[in-house]
Formats: C-alpha cells, sequence, structure tokens
C-alpha cells in the first residue's frame, strides 16, 4: 500500500480524497493556487504545496507544477480526482515518466475513450448498441450527407468534447452549415480539436450510466446504474441510484455491455458507461468516463461502497475487494448538486460565503469543500458541494432530501438550491417521469 498519496484537484474531490487516504492510513499532499491558500483542501491537508496563480491554466492544469510537488513531496501516486487533468493521457504518461503510480486507467485506454468518434468504433466491434451517428466529419457537405443518411433531426457534437460544449440539435439542412461551423469553432476553442461528429437525435432520452470496476488481476465488475436526466445546459445537477426505469432484468443486460465496454479497452481502475435511454427499454453507448463522477456517491450509499478506497487499494496491486455476486443494491440514493450560481439563469455567482450551515443525520452525507470565510472566485467549476441521501425506498430518499435541502444556509453568494428544491417537490419527479429536458419542459428555469 502507498505511504503518501498526490491529490491534483481542488474543492469538495480533493476533501473527499483526503478522507479515502486517512481511512487508509495515507499521507495525503494537495495542491493549490494562490487563490486556493486558505481553501479547505489545502489548509486539510497533510502537505501542501502552490503550484500557481489563479487561473487554471496556470495551475490545476499545469502538469509540470503539478509533477514537480509530486516529485518533492516523496508521494508514490497520484490521485487525479474528476475533471481537470482526470482524463489527460498525457498527465498520465507524465506521472508515469516520473515513477508516480496514476490512480486511474492506462493512457491508452483514456486516449481510446477521449475521441468519441473511436470510442464509438470500439464499441459497435465489441457488439454494445450505439446511437445512430457518423465517423468524423470535415466539411459541412460531408455533414449533409451524413445528416440524409441518418435522418433528421440530428445531434452535432464535438468528437473530443464533453460537459456538452458546442452540442447542438439541427432539425433540418438549412441550418446544418451553421451549426456545424460553430460546433467546430467551439471544439477547437475549448480542446483543440476542431473534429465533429453527428448522431441520430432521440427525443426526450434519460441518461442512465452504470458504475464499472477492473483490477489488475483480471476483474471487471458493475455497480449497478446512476440515473442522471436531471440536467442543465447539459450538466447533471440531480443524480439517483438506482433509476426508476431500469429493472433486474435491463439492470442485468445494461452491466452486462458495461463490463464489456470496459473489457474491451483494457480498462482497469474504476470508470463509468454512460447510455442514453429512450424510454421502451431501448438503450445505446454515450461515452465512457475514465475516471471517478461527481455522482459516484449515490452508488456507494445504496452498494455499502467506498469507491476511493478501491481506487486506491486497485492501483497499489491488489485484486477487487468485491465479486459481481457480493454487489448488493439496497435502498434509493440521491445526490443534489449545489452550485454558487443564480438559479434562474445560471450564471456564476461570486464573493465570500458569510454563513454556512448543512444538514446532519442518519443517511445523510455531504461532500463538501467549502467553510465560512470561503471566497468563490471566478476561476473555477461553482461546485460548492453535493448533499447526498439514502433511504429503504425513493419516496422515502425524496422526503430526506427536502427537508436536507430545506436546512441548509450558504450566505454571501446566490445558489441553484430554490432550484433543487423546485424539482425534488415537482410531481412529475416523484413520479419518475424524468428526461433530460425535465428543467426546460416545466419551465423551472
Amino acid at each position: 500500500m502507498f505511504r503518501k498519496i498526490l491529490i491534483a484537484n481542488r474543492g469538495e474531490i480533493a476533501v473527499r480524497v483526503m478522507g479515502a487516504c486517512r481511512k487508509l492510513g495515507i499521507a495525503a499532499v494537495t495542491v493549490h493556487s494562490q487563490a486556493d491558500a486558505a481553501a479547505p483542501h489545502a489548509l486539510g491537508a497533510d502537505e501542501t504545496h502552490l503550484i500557481g496563480p489563479p487561473p487554471v491554466a496556470q495551475s490545476y492544469l499545469n502538469i509540470e507544477e503539478i509533477i514537480r510537488a509530486a516529485v518533492k513531496s516523496g508521494a508514490e501516486a497520484v490521485h487525479p480526482g474528476y475533471g481537470l487533468l482526470a482524463e489527460n493521457p498525457e498527465f498520465a504518461r507524465a506521472c508515469e515518466r516520473a515513477g508516480l503510480v496514476f490512480i486511474g486507467p492506462s493512457p491508452a485506454a483514456i486516449s481510446s475513450m477521449g475521441i468519441k468518434t473511436e470510442a464509438r468504433r470500439i464499441m459497435k466491434e465489441a457488439g454494445i448498441p450505439v446511437v445512430p451517428g457518423s465517423g468524423p466529419l470535415g466539411t459541412p457537405e460531408e455533414a449533409g450527407k451524413a445528416a440524409r443518411e441518418i435522418g433528421y433531426p440530428v445531434m452535432i457534437k464535438a468528437s473530443a468534447g464533453g460537459g456538452g460544449i458546442g452540442m447542438q440539435m439541427v432539425e433540418g439542412p438549412d441550418v446544418l452549415e451553421k451549426s456545424f461551423n460553430t460546433c467546430r469553432a467551439r471544439a477547437q476553442a475549448a480542446f483543440g480539436n476542431p473534429e465533429i461528429y453527428l448522431e441520430k437525435f432521440i427525443p426526450g432520452p434519460r441518461h442512465i450510466e452504470v458504475q464499472v470496476f477492473a483490477d489488475t488481476h483480471s476483474n471487471c465488475i458493475h455497480l449497478g446504474e446512476r440515473e442522471c436526466s436531471i440536467q442543465r445546459r447539459h450538466q447533471k445537477i440531480i443524480e439517483e441510484a438506482p433509476s426508476t426505469l431500469v429493472g433486474p432484468e435491463m439492470r442485468s443486460r445494461m452491466g452486462a455491455d458495461a463490463v464489456r465496454a470496459a473489457r474491451a479497452i483494457g480498462y482497469v481502475g474504476a470508470g463509468t458507461v454512460e447510455f442514453l435511454a429512450d424510454g421502451e427499454g431501448r438503450y445505446y453507448f454515450l461515452e465512457m468516463n475514465t475516471r471517478l463522477q461527481v455522482e459516484h456517491p449515490v452508488t456507494e450509499m445504496v452498494t455499502g461502497t467506498d469507491l476511493v478506497v478501491e481506487q486506491i487499494r486497485v492501483a497499489s496491486g491488489l485484486p477487487l475487494s468485491w465479486s459481481q455476486e457480493d454487489v448488493i443494491i439496497a435502498g434509493h440514493a440521491l445526490e443534489c448538486r449545489v452550485y454558487a450560481e443564480d438559479p434562474r439563469s445560471f450564471r456564476p455567482s461570486t464573493g465570500e460565503i458569510t454563513s454556512l450551515e448543512f444538514p446532519r443525520g442518519e443517511n445523510i452525507r455531504v461532500d463538501s469543500g467549502i467553510c465560512p470565510g470561503y471566497r468563490v472566485t471566478p476561476y473555477y467549476d461553482p461546485l460548492l458541494a453535493k448533499i447526498i441521501v439514502r433511504a429503504g425506498d425513493r419516496g422515502g430518499a425524496l422526503e430526506l432530501m427536502r427537508e436536507a435541502l430545506d436546512s441548509t444556509v450558504i450566505g454571501g453568494i446566490k445558489t441553484n438550491i430554490p432550484l433543487l428544491r423546485d424539482i425534488v417537490t415537482h410531481p412529475e419527479f416523484a413520479a419518475g417521469r424524468i428526461t433530460t429536458d425535465f428543467i426546460a419542459r416545466h419551465a423551472l428555469a
């Protein structure tokens, strides 16, 4: 087992990984920018290193400085958290060159899933259903030909993309060229790769993902699914496990496909295979996230596992702690992401947190990276905390989440808590009738 791990991230996920390190008796090293010198992830670590000024490109994306800090600290491994450098194959390679264990999959596995057109090709060859679509497209003329073959409406997407950046629905040929050029420009600006592709538009889909875990001893399992359909601007804000759409038979099929996907790329560690489902039991591969997910706590709550502890164990060479038969889903869990943003316009909110109160109680968990006096800056993702609850059934989890949100106080800035309350008290949400356009369809923002 490792003696010291550097956490190459910030905020609540850095605090979360620190907690797992302490469970295992491992010293936790963090990195921080000048803006985060007084942040909980810096102050609470066994050791912390300044890696640059506030802009993320000069600090948390600065591979050279992070590697330097890891080597200087004497860390044996690096945990990337999620976001930032977590799915950057060059960072994983830099860790390897420096003699550090990257707590995650191989650079090759990250690369194979990082380009969506390549991921689609691999999944099709593995026999996993994918949304009808195209390969990489270089011109509006190529896109027009592909769209006619697929059939309108289509989704235009960035091959190297994520987070919905550049993604647009195109209803007909008259707007295809403009959408193509816009998506291509945004892809180049955001990812340094202008390549785009098309997928068939699936109306009113549900976004369901499966947690997989593999080790270096040829073991690979799944830990059930998460429902992630409640989104704003293609970003998840409420997740739950299990999904109200998925029954035992569908769970078995999706889980088997997710494991097949992981094995197809020689995956090691925690990963998530994401699917779009049409509400009638049909589902299609969307993408694979080669890292820990923001929403991993709902899986932990219903399976009684600690995925971060297991990441560290597997990265140290140990076999998985569980077999597929050991995975039992019990109860229902919900997670609400609390963002520093206006709940109606989604504009980020900055400033000092003047008061802070989180819910407490049995079956309530809060993963947070903030404290009273913490200053929310414009430099980083606005995620402040995650409120997670578990109950014996979905109705009980909904009631507990409503109470938890009502008892949460974050003063000094705007947050999306009013929107979260509107959603979890909505009768359609309570009935489980949810799709990725839920917020827009019910005019909640």
